[in-house]
């Protein structure tokens, strides 16, 4: 069995998907794969590079990723572009990943952390989502103090995805993680309880 989880930046999906792989789950990360297409060789930075020109990348020929997200945090077309020419190659990679590890061992849960799961249309390859919720505000500040930026920065990053309140609606299981880790860990205890998993 998978579940996606989800919720929106600086919720803390990377704190519930830690307590979940120490309960025995199994991850896939979609930012890890998503880095992973980006690295010099790979044909979707070279397609990325000739959409947005060179200025996206550095001397060595790895990605600029500051560069590359004010360009596409600033101007939704662009950020549609970025997404053409990416997620058909991460959504093929967390594919693989996801039935390689159901298949090896197929009583344990498997995570798909992806934070644009709603926005990417991933439901249709997930059995059930998990969302990560923290109201806006606390978003908010916590993505300012994360990432040091300015609240017109942070504004532009949280506008680039889902509102959270609208992917707790539509979530199958919502983990509130504005309170303190033991109140989350309680969550995702009870959670793991409600699967029937060991």
């Amino acid at each position: 069995m998978h579940i996606g989880l989800t919720g929106g930046i600086a919720t803390g999906k990377s704190t519930v998907s830690s307590l979940l792989i120490k309960k025995g789950a199994m991850l896939v990360d979609a930012d890890v794969i998503a880095r992973e297409v980006m690295l010099p060789g790979h044909p979707v930075l070279a397609a990325v590079a000739e959409h947005f020109g060179q200025v996206i990348l550095q001397s060595d020929g790895t990605l600029d990723r500051k560069k590359l997200g004010s360009i596409v945090f600033s101007d939704p077309e662009e950020l549609k572009a970025l997404n053409a020419i990416s997620h058909p190659a991460i959504r093929q990679e967390i594919r693989t990943r996801m039935v390689t590890l159901e298949e090896n061992d197929p009583d344990r849960l498997v995570v798909v952390d992806i934070p644009l799961l709603y926005e990417s249309g991933y439901e249709s390859v997930i059995h059930e989502v998990m969302v990560v919720y923290t109201p806006r505000a606390l978003q908010k500040e916590r993505l300012m103090k994360r990432d040091q930026l300015v609240s017109g920065q942070a504004d532009l990053r949280l506008g680039a995805q889902m509102d959270i309140e609208d992917k707790r609606n539509r979530a199958d299981w919502v983990i509130d993680n504005s309170h303190s880790l033991v109140d989350t860990e309680r969550q995702v205890d009870e959670f793991w309880l409600r699967k029937g998993l060991v």
